[in-house]
């Protein structure tokens, strides 16, 4: 009886993990707009699973600041608003600075992570609209590319794991607030040229010149989210955004 409970646990939480990825995934990638519903029986139906797991997911959902509660057993997609958006570049800014000086001392000391993010540099050189045009309508090749770039950068932190870690939360909400900004391929190749020089200024060792490509490449970023991010949602659903904010 031992045994079965343990498997049906395992089972569960498998089944919530999925669950939460999946829509993760999809409110990220704008497919669960901001201010969506989301059902639990609607969601358990949907994703194929008992509703068990499901409110699990939808609890690390709160917990990630990706939905919200508006009542009794009542969620929504979260909404980003500029406000929001300044202030997640405001952390990252803090943080991915300091990073990319320590990537950068890492890499002066050792060859394998230098090289690494020389690689790095000369695959983002080559994107261009071009090639971007060639990728699907998500661009997920060239965002496969970023994550790599992101890989290299924790790897090159092992001795700094809360920074680490403080990066990684940011990244969702980073990624759903490119998908709403509606990035285009001019945009994306400029933001590769950045990164390329980020990872440049890194392979070189020169932590301050990587800390200013960091910080140019995020006025950039900030910038163009401004410029492209959906008007704010009314008042009447905005204001719960900010209770959980």
């Amino acid at each position: 009886m031992a045994m079965d409970a343990a498997v049906q646990r395992a089972t569960a939480l498998t089944s919530a993990d999925r669950a939460f990825e999946t829509l993760r995934t999809q409110i990220v990638e704008g497919e669960l707009a901001p201010g969506a519903p989301l059902a639990e029986v609607e969601q358990a139906t949907r994703l194929g699973v008992s509703r068990t797991p499901v409110r699990e997911a939808f609890a690390r959902l709160i917990a990630a600041g990706l939905a919200i509660e508006r009542g009794p057993r009542s969620l929504v997609v979260s909404h980003i608003d500029a406000g929001d958006v300044t202030a997640l570049f405001d952390l990252r800014r803090a943080l991915d600075e300091q990073a990319a000086r320590l990537a950068a001392a890492r890499a002066a000391a050792d060859p394998v992570t230098a090289r690494d993010f020389a690689d790095l540099a000369d695959r983002f050189r080559a994107v261009t609209p071009s090639t971007l045009a060639a990728d699907d309508p998500q661009r997920h090749g060239y965002y496969a590319l970023v994550a790599e770039f992101d890989a290299a950068l924790d790897a090159a932190l092992t001795r700094s794991p809360y920074l680490a870690a403080a990066i990684a939360s940011t990244r969702v909400h980073l990624a759903r607030v490119r998908r709403l900004a509606r990035d285009d391929d001019a945009r994306l190749a400029a933001s590769a040229a950045e990164h390329g020089a980020i990872a440049r200024a890194i392979a070189d060792g020169d932590g301050e010149r990587a800390a200013a490509a960091t910080r140019l490449h995020l006025h950039e970023a900030l910038t163009s989210i401004h410029r492209h991010l959906p008007p704010a949602a009314p008042s009447s659903t905005a204001a719960p955004t900010k209770e959980h904010a």
